[in-house]
């Protein structure tokens, strides 16, 4: 009987989830819900079901909801995603956000069979600037994940349940504030690199009341000078991530800078919504209900959305309904 429930609960999301008349953030509550479902499930046959979920709205015109699809599909764990993701890099007629997530979800699941795929998009000629990065990023993950220098390295616990494009700096490695902010900033050094002083400066910003958390995130806010949109769009991320009230005004010139590239200021525009409950942000994100890009319009939806969640009683970000047995 809790078999069948389960599969009646994931057959629920998949409807609100695919559905094209449901609101927006009714969608990205059930997608968190699957993601949830496809980690935890008791049983393999529950996961796959919940995996294939998620897939089946990667044919929506969304392009905010398919990026938010892949990403959740790299933070499954689970091998059985890599198909629905190989698709969509594989896809030269999909927005390059996708396929960037795409991309950068195989990284996270690991697998060294992705590395063919992922090398080929990082020296494509011709490919969009954020798909080559994020697969060189990946690679250099997957490689690392499965490297000797991995065992030996010792990291630091995060307070942080993702699995991000880079592990945080070893802790024999770069350690301070300062010398991250070195090593985030110096473009000499390998994206992957510097990826791992970006995740090590958050860590050093989490718990909030840490001597260390806000001049990480004050180092952290210098990244969205960087030329790589990319790299701007991963520190709004992780920005979002500590819901940190010193990244605020960071934030908002990000969103507020009608020049910066789509995939930024959608980021910056989720970050906020995780600050919801601090003064002046929600005012702040209906000011760009209308934007002229679509997905900052709809990321600004989410986004004020989870500003009410910030402010209700909500234990988690999701909608699991309850289905009778």
């Amino acid at each position: 009987m809790a078999i069948a429930t389960e599969n009646s609960t994931i057959q629920a999301l998949r409807q609100s989830l695919c559905s094209e008349a449901t609101p927006l953030s009714v969608r990205f509550r059930a997608l968190f819900s699957l993601k949830h479902l496809a980690r935890q499930s008791a049983t393999p046959e529950e996961s796959l079901a919940a995996i294939d979920a998620i897939a089946a709205a990667l044919n929506s015109p969304s392009a905010l909801l398919k990026h938010e699809l892949a990403y959740c599909l790299g933070q499954t764990g689970n091998n059985a995603a890599i198909p629905h993701l190989t698709a969509v890099l594989e896809d030269l007629q999909e927005d390059p956000m996708c396929r960037h997530e795409a991309a950068e979800a195989l990284g996270a699941l690991g697998a060294a069979d992705s590395l063919d795929i992922l090398k080929r998009f990082r020296d494509r000629v011709g490919e969009e600037v954020v798909v080559t990065e994020t697969c060189e990023i990946a690679v250099d993950r997957i490689e690392w994940e499965n490297s000797e220098q991995r065992k030996r390295e010792r990291l630091r616990q995060s307070d942080f349940a993702s699995v991000d494009p880079a592990p945080p700096m070893p802790q024999e490695s770069e350690s301070t504030v300062e010398e991250l902010e070195r090593a985030l900033l110096d473009t000499s050094l390998a994206l992957f690199r510097r990826y791992r002083a970006m995740f090590g400066l958050r860590d050093l910003a989490s718990p909030p009341d840490l001597p260390t958390a806000v001049p990480a995130v004050h180092a952290l806010a210098k990244g969205f000078a960087d030329s790589s949109a990319l790299f701007r769009h991963e520190i709004a991320f992780v920005f979002g991530q500590l819901s940190h009230p010193a990244s605020i005004p960071a934030l908002t010139a990000a969103l507020s800078d009608l020049e910066e590239a789509s995939m930024v200021r959608h980021e910056a525009a989720e970050a906020l919504g995780s600050l919801g409950d601090e003064e002046g942000v929600e005012e702040t994100l209906k000011r760009f209900l209308d934007d002229k890009e679509a997905v900052v319009r709809e990321s600004v939806i989410v986004a004020l959305d989870m500003a009410e969640y910030e402010r209700s009683n909500e234990a988690e970000y999701a909608l699991i309904p309850k289905v009778t047995a």
